[in-house]
């Protein structure tokens, strides 16, 4: 489970992400919805550690990243916008590393591995090196390195971005999967056919800001809306941009 509090920070004097709070919940997809640049990215990265928030907090089953970032670490799984690998690697090694780190053995890893390659359609990857990988290929790669550990907390920026059709439907299964195992899972998107197929919860950033919180039902409710879309449109434009 997450709890984010209060969570800002700003880049040469401007704000990024102004007062973000949420919870997301273990057994629930909890979708962060808003435009590019609306503070999705930098919000995960404070959860994560990457970032350290001028203020707020983020807590990790009750653990509090900037106090024991280790220990909260060990209960989450990443997957990053720019997926991060390491391109001399092979698939297998990158998520071998990253195991490793965690405490796995190759054993282990090569065991958990196996079911997730063929989820995802990447037996033929595992083997080859990173390099020249295509997006969606590294996207594949990138979500097994981030769930190897099996966490009970995941947090997926864009994962879709990249994929084919068929890919993304594999991976759109995984999600669903994680959830139904009883995780947590959190991710943002722009996409919000993606967000309404997938998400139990909707946060709704803007000019990194949450504007709105609740289920597509709810929100279509609050706006008077039929579409997530339109939702999404009337939440998040000022009277200024709707003049």
């Amino acid at each position: 489970m997450l709890r984010v509090r209060n969570l800002s920070r700003s880049f040469k004097g401007v704000n990024a992400v102004s007062d973000v709070s949420f919870e997301a919940r273990d057994g629930q997809i909890t979708g962060l919805l808003g435009s590019n640049g609306a503070g999705k990215t930098t919000t995960l990265r404070m959860i994560c550690g990457l970032i350290v928030p001028d203020r707020g907090e983020a807590l990790v089953d009750d653990v509090d990243v900037a106090r024991d970032k280790t220990r909260a670490r060990m209960q989450l799984g990443m997957l990053p916008d720019s997926r991060g690998l390491y391109p001399r690697l092979t698939g297998r090694e990158n998520v071998a590393y990253f195991g490793n780190l965690r405490g796995l053995s190759r054993k282990e890893v090569d065991r958990r591995l196996k079911p997730m390659a063929e989820e995802l359609s990447m037996s033929a990857l595992l083997d080859r090196r990173v390099e020249g990988f295509s997006q969606g290929e590294r996207a594949k790669i990138a979500i097994s390195r981030a769930i190897i550990h099996e966490p009970r907390n995941v947090l997926l920026d864009e994962p879709t971005n990249g994929l084919d059709v068929m890919s993304t439907r594999a991976m759109r299964a995984l999600i669903r999967r994680l959830r139904d195992e009883g995780r947590c899972v959190v991710f943002s998107s722009h996409i919000m056919q993606e967000v309404s197929a997938l998400c139990d919860v909707i946060v709704i950033i803007s000019d990194g800001e949450v504007v709105a919180r609740g289920t597509e039902e709810e929100l279509l409710s609050q706006t008077g809306t039929s579409s997530l879309e339109d939702a999404f449109v009337s939440l998040s434009t000022t009277p200024e941009e709707a003049r």
